[in-house]
């Protein structure tokens, strides 16, 4: 992450310098089975002091394809391989103050491949069913808003039809 100090120029208004921070694409992955739930990881946030339920996500890394990021970090940090992702939607998380994007995709099934590579990062990893999930959720236990976007767009059947173009994503 880098602190940037930009020039700000709004049509009517005075110029004025503002501090943003440069960030690179994170990508995350909502894996359901139809017998299993979804895959959610139980880990504390040091940052927050919190301990809440989240899917597997993280950074891309420079030049990494950003689905084949998606998947290899939910084989990273639960030590399953997920089916095929596919980008559910992508959103700047907060645009106020930064140029993060997160990238949201959904798999369906995965592989056991063995234990996972970052075991470091999360307490358990588990399947939790669908109705659990709702249940957590309202019970404030899905805390962050990678985690709260991917379930939420899953539970209330927003479909798949992303806007990737709104970030110039798309060729």
């Amino acid at each position: 992450m880098n602190v940037a100090l930009v020039d700000v120029e709004i049509p009517g208004h005075d110029r004025f310098e503002h501090h943003v921070l440069r960030m690179k694409p994170a990508a995350a992955t909502v894996v359901t089975d139809p017998d299993r739930g979804v895959l959610l990881l139980w880990r504390h946030r040091f940052i927050t002091d919190t301990w809440g339920w989240e899917i597997p996500g993280g950074g891309v890394e420079e030049g990494e394809d950003i689905a084949a990021a998606a998947a290899r970090e939910v084989l990273e940090e639960t030590g399953w391989r997920p089916g095929p992702v596919h980008l559910l939607t992508t959103y700047a998380p907060g645009n106020g103050h930064s140029d993060l994007l997160f990238h949201v995709f959904r798999a369906d099934g995965a592989s056991y491949v063995g234990e996972p590579a970052d075991a470091y990062e999360s307490e358990r990893v588990e399947w939790v069913q669908w109705e659990r999930v709702r249940q957590e959720v309202a019970a404030g236990r899905v805390v962050d808003g990678f985690s709260l976007v991917g379930l939420l767009w899953e539970l209330g059947g927003l479909g798949t039809t992303p806007r990737p173009e709104r970030y110039g994503l798309c060729p």
